[in-house]
């Protein structure tokens, strides 16, 4: 009698345990699948046919960035012909802008097995005087003092903006670890 009625309580604990399970895994939301990455643009295209695998993604990903929302860029690889995919790559670029260009240069790393890091810089001159572009585009930006004497920093964390006076104008140099 005691066997019968444990067999009866196991059997109904796991007709309760499989009916909470059932209905957890009914109620969890299917995951969505992770966003495609966007083909590779045509400087990763080149780099790609160089040899360059562990940075492909990274490359594709900084130079996607740099040049969104423009027509034409120009650019020039500095990539190793000695085992390009173990090696620093690097790309210069011109990117149009509005009324002028803007200069940018990536670099990237491989620093283990599919792992790549890279880093970018771009130069813009803007025609107003420095104190105004750092407060009309870089406002949240923490100010961080000066290099030496006339540069002057903003750290944005990950994102630090160089401001340099040039003439009546501004260079602004924005330089980023992409990880």
């Amino acid at each position: 009698m005691q066997i019968k009625a444990f067999m009866i309580i196991a059997l109904a604990a796991v007709f309760c345990l499989t009916s909470i399970t059932s209905a957890a895994m009914a109620a969890e939301k299917p995951k969505a699948a992770p966003a495609k990455a966007p083909p590779p643009n045509n400087i990763t295209q080149e780099a790609m046919k160089i040899g360059i695998r562990t940075c492909a993604g990274r490359i594709n990903q900084v130079t996607n960035f740099l040049v969104a929302g423009t027509d034409s860029t120009g650019y020039i690889t500095d990539v190793s012909k000695s085992n390009p995919d173990q090696r620093m790559a690097s790309v210069s670029m011109e990117i149009p802008l509005k009324d002028s260009s803007a200069y940018a240069a990536a670099s990237f790393a491989p620093l283990q097995t599919n792992y790549c890091e890279g880093i970018y810089e771009t130069v813009v001159y803007w025609p107003q005087r420095c104190t105004e572009v750092a407060e009309k585009n870089f406002a949240a930006f923490k100010k961080s003092g000066a290099l030496s004497k006339r540069v002057y920093v903003r750290d944005g964390g990950a994102v630090k903006v160089f401001f340099m006076p040039a003439g009546t104008g501004c260079v602004v140099i924005k330089k980023e670890i992409v990880r």
